[in-house]
């Protein structure tokens, strides 16, 4: 392949709502790239994008993937991420790998949920964008309603550049403002031909919208403006350029994927208007020889920094990197200094990567993206540079699983398998989390959403021939004490020749929620031997962690030991450790003990339309509703809802919004269960415990 500088890199990642054709987008390009030698389709099952067997069964993108090709002069990188938020984790990774982002917004639906998550992950991350209007060819389609949505919700930064000529299924051509130029199609092919009389209003309109934005980059531009002078495209597209640099200019660009039409324009607006934002991106890290924070620029003549943005795993050759060059040049050959495990790694080979094809070289540049194989101890968000440079930039801030099943090994023997599994689909998916939880005495995994466990269960048992059961998780509720109490905990035992002795008085006391646990002496005159005090909160430590009332950990209070006895020859570690326990049993349930349940923090995301549905719903699972934020044209209800009613809580909320909501959730405390509640968790405790002792 030609080498090409990195000013003539142009690295495109497309994001938006499910649906909305980000991955026929890819697949049109990838046509026009010559990658392919015909218009890929998602519903076909022949993209190159989608090459997943789960991706290909429900038509639908689950992994990041890649794709590249060259294009009048240029070499372009694209990244095609998932729309749906059970696959969120992909578009973080994603955002690393490019330097610029096509919001693709479906020109029959407008912004939908999955619009604005990904627009405000693009803000955070601070790079330029442009969106593309697709789908023009659809019934019910509607450029302007869309068009106007858009301005409406991002401000004047918005400038379409590109307007269409014709409606749904009668949409035929596209019209470049800046050019003043129009060209019809007819299967894929692209004509110029005169400008209709139909939209000529339009242009003139938009045109002073796109001087306009211009003004607020270009002073120059923004004079003439002012004094009523003529500007002329000549003059515009350089500010057009810089204002997409420092993203102050959004340009809106349209067309039909599915009928490759204006993918072309698409491809010649990023060569007129892209290149060279690889080499404009500034990262901070940390310098690990002066250990002080550093400003990474990229530099084609610096020593080579490359950060893994995705990690996945392959049948043949184990673990395969995603990385993206940010500075200098990365060799086969070569060692690097992985900075998160301080450990080198010798660069062996290197790819190109498209769909799952892979095509090695022996060299990546400053902005290239590629793959790297064979490497021991690197995965996703690890930073690769120079050992005389060390540097490690942050990690990927992936967010947090909000569901949790349990799994059962279907065949006993199969936990090594499972456990092993597990581990190597976290490595690549790291918003999928799992833990056996000893307390629970289960095995949970935890995921973005039921469809995303689904897949890793899928994956578990195709890719590591282990199958499994899905079970409820348990509850892990707590017990505590609602006032102080005291009592004596005394045990005796004699059975010929030397017996046991121990004799204890307890305090116990509650502590505000979240207080923890605190053990005191006041032993006073010797009336239990300071060697005994540690046996005796031993055992108080051991019954909290089983639990009176139901099992569960006691949590919150403070045990005082003040008073006992002892026998000279009788007593001993043992014998105290056991009083112990028999006096915080019996203080315990002097002091008013009680179930508490874990509450969480529970954000919902919906379009407004929902918030009475979606505010019903979390009153009837004991929510409490803390307020309501606005988000663009989203609600964000915040609410505090206890953890055991918020199984499978995804189905409901995709059946209320028709798939438009997503929400998060984490654990905020323990307080206490209503009467109802705890009486039903201590009959079912009694019950398990008959049924283990039977």
């Amino acid at each position: 392949m030609k080498e090409y500088n990195s000013d003539k890199i142009i690295n495109l990642g497309f994001f938006g709502h499910g649906g909305c054709g980000k991955t026929s987008i890819g697949e049109a390009i990838l046509y026009l790239l010559k990658q392919n030698t015909r218009l890929g389709r998602v519903d076909e099952g022949t993209s190159l994008f989608n090459y997943d067997e789960d991706e290909i069964t429900r038509k639908i993108s689950i992994n990041l993937a890649l794709g590249y090709g060259e294009y009048k002069d240029h070499y372009f990188n694209l990244v095609d991420t998932p729309g749906y938020a059970d696959f969120v984790g992909e578009v973080f990774s994603g955002l690393k790998a490019i330097d610029c982002a096509v919001v693709v917004i479906d020109a029959s639906s407008g912004i939908e949920v999955g619009t604005e998550m990904v627009w405000r992950y693009i803000n955070k991350e601070e790079l330029p964008r442009m969106i593309f209007i697709n789908k023009l060819k659809r019934e019910h389609s509607d450029f302007y309603k869309i068009l106007d949505e858009v301005i409406k919700e991002w401000g004047s930064g918005v400038c379409p550049l590109f307007l269409p000529v014709g409606k749904e299924m009668g949409f035929e051509g596209i019209v470049s403002i800046l050019d003043n130029k129009a060209y019809s199609y007819k299967d894929g092919q692209r004509k110029e031909v005169p400008v209709p009389d139909s939209v000529k209003d339009q242009i003139a309109t938009y045109r002073d919208k796109i001087i306009e934005a211009a003004s607020d980059v270009n002073e120059e531009i923004m004079n003439k403006f002012l004094e009523g002078g003529e500007i002329s495209s000549e003059e515009l597209k350089p500010a057009v350029k810089e204002g997409i640099k420092l993203h102050k200019i959004y340009p809106i660009l349209c067309g039909d994927a599915y009928a490759n039409i204006g993918i072309d324009m698409l491809l010649d607006f990023a060569v007129d208007m892209l290149p060279g934002l690889a080499l404009t991106r500034e990262l901070k890290g940390i310098d690990l020889k002066k250990n002080q924070e550093k400003v990474l620029k990229a530099d084609i003549k610096g020593r080579p920094v490359v950060f893994v943005f995705k990690t996945v795993s392959e049948p043949h050759i184990g673990d395969m990197n995603y990385v993206r060059v940010l500075s200098g040049n990365l060799e086969s050959g070569s060692t690097l200094l992985n900075g998160t495990v301080e450990r080198e790694e010798k660069i062996n080979q290197i790819y190109y990567v498209k769909g799952k094809e892979r095509v090695e070289t022996n060299k990546l540049r400053t902005g290239e993206i590629g793959a790297l194989v064979k490497l021991r101890q690197t995965k996703t968000s690890d930073t690769l540079s120079h050992p005389q440079e060390p540097i490690r930039l942050p990690k990927i801030d992936f967010p947090l699983p909000s569901i949790s099943v349990a799994i059962v090994p279907k065949s006993k023997g199969d936990e090594e398998k499972v456990s092993n599994g597990l581990s190597r689909l976290h490595e690549e998916d790291p918003t999928f989390t799992y833990i056996y939880d000893g307390e629970l005495k289960q095995q949970i995994v935890s995921g973005l959403g039921e469809l995303h466990l689904d897949i890793v269960i899928g994956r578990l048992k195709r890719k590591f021939e282990v199958s499994v059961d899905l079970e409820k998780p348990r509850v892990p509720y707590r017990e505590t004490i609602m006032r102080k109490a005291e009592a004596q905990g005394k045990y005796k035992k004699q059975s010929g020749g030397r017996g046991q002795y121990g004799d204890v008085w307890l305090r116990l006391e509650p502590k505000p929620r979240g207080g923890g646990y605190e053990f005191a002496d006041e032993i006073y005159g010797g009336s239990v031997p300071s060697k005994y005090i540690p046996s005796v909160e031993k055992g108080v430590v051991e019954i909290m962690a089983n639990g009176v009332l139901a099992g569960y950990q006691v949590i919150d209070l403070k045990a005082t030991i003040y008073d006992g006895s002892y026998h000279e020859v009788d007593s001993s570690d043992i014998a105290f450790k056991i009083a112990g326990q028999l006096a915080f049993k019996a203080a315990a349930e002097k002091a008013s003990l009680v179930i508490l349940e874990p509450i969480c923090d529970v954000e919902v995301t919906v379009p407004e339309q929902y918030i009475g549905d979606i505010m019903g719903d979390l009153n009837a699972r004991r929510g409490r509703i803390m307020g309501v934020d606005t988000e663009g044209r989203l609600q964000v209800i915040k609410a505090k809802v206890p953890q055991a009613e918020m199984y499978k809580y995804s189905n409901s909320l995709r059946s209320f919004t028709q798939g438009r909501g997503y929400f998060t959730m984490k654990f905020s405390h323990y307080e206490e269960a209503p009467r109802e509640t705890a009486t039903k968790i201590i009959e079912e405790a009694k019950r398990a415990k008959e049924a283990a002792n039977a």
